[in-house]
């Protein structure tokens, strides 16, 4: 039964979810309906299906534009669409007024089904966030306590696994720290007494003792919520302009119509049936039909070329972002590499075997749970290694491992845990050039000193430089933003020759470095993938996020390359700068279009029946033209 009551439960909020496009489809429907009566001679039926039409299609749309002209004190395309089927209802011509309100209704279904896509990233955000935590109170057991209730300078115990519940210091034991959900760097940091710990991000191996320094509402974490928020709640240029040249557009309308009713009669000595039905005919031609098809089948045909391609677009406003953008802003770990570390040196002391030795460090690393020891028992296994098991190791939380293999003691770790003077000097000093080079070394130690040292590196992702290269050539620069340390930026920056970067970027610093190119460019893109992305992607003019990434930034990015493929990036400007050229040319046409109409009703030069032959032909015309872009290429 609770399963039946679920299922009714999500039937229902569909229902409410799609209510103006069912209630649109459903008029079109009846429309249909009222047609087939009209030409078969039922002319009162056929008027009450109208009528009917009327209410199911126009409820939604008339019920909005009274409120909102209520609210702001001036009316808008919502009213003039109903007032000019009304209009062709009062001189006879039900099937034209009728169409007026199905086009009207279908495409602000549409636009509320786009904008509903509603700050779902906010609750996947608050999912991360512990809800409780262990306070700790002098010799006393820990007692699990609501986050909310701590307070500055409490302590809190934080064990192995579990995600850290609020900012604050390390008081007490080490242990490494994954902290992608902030800085959304791949590789995990190592945590000793004294280093700052931050909400949301997961303790990997020690037990931890933390003091809070912030309270819950002001952490980093919580802060990224609030930057989500806040930046989607802003109005874009755009969709002000839009706003604005809607109340100007209404009025001159309706005041053009009101003179018509009256001036004619008066100076151009017309009758008053011929001034009613000149005015009439004014209003339904100058309503905005064409001009809202326009835009509509274009932006659903672009989107739907773009789905096809592996470009999820979830709105028109973001195609038209995408056009005029001049920056675009990455992340590196996920994005422009793998986000995942990989072997990309291993250097054994002269005289051992290498696949020997090869096999020893796997074998002992095969017992940790650490990312980087998961990638050296991934690069020996593609060597095709048999990994000896059963090796009994001792973690070293913060530092490395210590292990006993055929009765040979092992070490394995950062150089401070094998010996700084013996890791500097191996091999020549590789390690200097191996760390210019932006990579992670670990190395191995047996009771003669190091045996081997293995490199390890979040590499770059084979299309990204051709992405690059590809945005360059569409005038766009490309900078990466990264919470990386200088070194492994800039390595990284130089393979994958973007413009420039900037790294150890925390998520206010990515929004705050945003925030200054929109200020100089105006139009910023940014691709990123993780949770610390959200509020620079959604800060951004066109957040993108990479299909693989994060829900938070899948919800909270404007598009979604959903291949992982960065090369679709400059597909997708090409597709919306194509767009745009298309929506101008319509809009011209169009605007033309009426403006003809308008000044042949003046001079008396066309009928009703024509005026809408001329008015629909015209808005199908431009949907066809709009249609162009479901071509499969641009």
């Amino acid at each position: 039964m609770g399963n039946f009551n679920r299922e009714n439960l999500s039937l229902n909020e569909k229902i409410n979810e799609h209510k103006e496009l069912i209630a649109a489809l459903v008029a079109g429907l009846i429309i249909l309906i009222a047609w087939r009566m009209e030409s078969t001679g039922q002319m009162t039926a056929a008027i009450m299906a109208y009528l009917s039409a009327f209410v199911i299609g126009g409820y939604a749309k008339a019920k909005e534009g009274i409120e909102d002209t209520i609210e702001n004190k001036s009316l808008n395309v919502e009213m003039l669409m109903i007032l000019a089927a009304i209009g062709s209802a009062i001189i006879g011509y039900w099937t034209e007024g009728a169409i007026l309100i199905f086009i009207f209704a279908l495409s602000g279904a549409l636009e509320t089904y786009a904008m509903n896509k509603s700050h779902k990233e906010i609750s996947s955000l608050m999912e991360l966030q512990p809800e409780e935590a262990w306070l700790v109170r002098g010799g006393f057991e820990p007692i699990k306590v609501s986050v909310k209730e701590l307070k500055v300078n409490d302590h809190i115990l934080v064990k192995p696994g579990e995600r850290i519940p609020a900012d604050g210091t390390i008081f007490k034991g080490v242990s490494t720290v994954d902290e992608a959900a902030i800085t959304g760097e791949s590789m995990p940091v190592s945590k000793n007494i004294g280093d700052d710990a931050f909400a949301g991000t997961v303790n990997l191996n020690g037990v931890l003792t933390i003091t809070v320094t912030k309270p819950n509402s002001e952490t980093l974490f919580q802060k990224i919520i609030t930057l989500v928020q806040s930046a989607q709640s802003e109005k874009s240029p755009s969709q002000q302009f839009i706003e604005r040249f809607e109340g100007l557009y209404v009025k001159g309308v309706l005041i053009t119509v009101a003179l018509m009713m009256v001036l004619p009669h008066y100076l151009l000595d017309w009758d008053w049936t011929t001034t009613f039905y000149r005015a009439m005919v004014l209003l339904v031609v100058a309503s905005p039909c064409a001009l809202v098809a326009s835009i509509m089948p274009a932006t659903l045909s672009a989107i739907s070329n773009g789905a096809k391609n592996g470009i999820l677009v979830k709105g028109g406003v973001h195609l038209e972002h995408l056009s005029l953008l001049r920056v675009l802003a990455v992340d590196k770990t996920g994005t422009l590499t793998q986000g995942t570390p990989a072997v990309t040196d291993f250097i054994v002391r002269e005289g051992l075997h290498e696949l020997d030795t090869l096999a020893v460090l796997a074998g002992i690393e095969a017992q940790s749970n650490h990312p980087l020891a998961r990638a050296i028992t991934k690069y020996a296994k593609k060597q095709q290694i048999v990994i000896p098991h059963n090796i009994e190791i001792e973690d070293i939380p913060g530092f490395g491992l210590e292990a006993v293999f055929e009765g040979n003691a092992y070490s394995i770790g950062k150089p401070e845990f094998v010996g700084k003077e013996l890791a500097n000097s191996f091999h020549n000093g590789a390690l200097q050039q191996l760390a210019q080079d932006g990579k992670t070394v670990v190395f191995l130690k047996d009771e003669q000193g190091i045996a081997a040292l293995v490199a390890l590196k979040d590499v770059v992702r084979e299309e990204a430089k051709k992405a690059v290269a590809a945005l360059k050539e569409l005038g766009i620069d490309v900078l990466m933003l990264t919470g990386d340390n200088e070194t492994t930026a800039k390595a990284i920056a130089q393979e994958a020759t973007v413009t420039s970067y900037v790294a150890e970027c925390l998520p206010e610093t990515k929004v705050e470095h945003i925030k200054k190119y929109k200020a100089d460019f105006e139009h910023v893109g940014m691709v990123g993938d993780g949770i610390n992305d959200a509020p620079a992607l959604a800060t951004a003019s066109v957040g993108i996020a990479m299909g693989g990434g994060t829900d938070v930034a899948l919800e909270t990015a404007d598009v979604v390359l959903m291949k992982n493929d960065l090369s679709k990036i400059a597909y997708a400007v090409k597709l919306s700068r194509k767009m745009q050229r298309i929506v101008k040319q319509n809009i011209i046409f169009s605007l033309a279009v009426i403006t003809l109409l308008i000044i042949s009703n003046f001079f008396q030069a066309i009928s009703l029946p024509f005026g809408v032959i001329g008015h629909e032909g015209s808005t199908i015309l431009v949907i066809l033209n709009g249609l162009r872009l479901l071509s499969k290429k641009v």
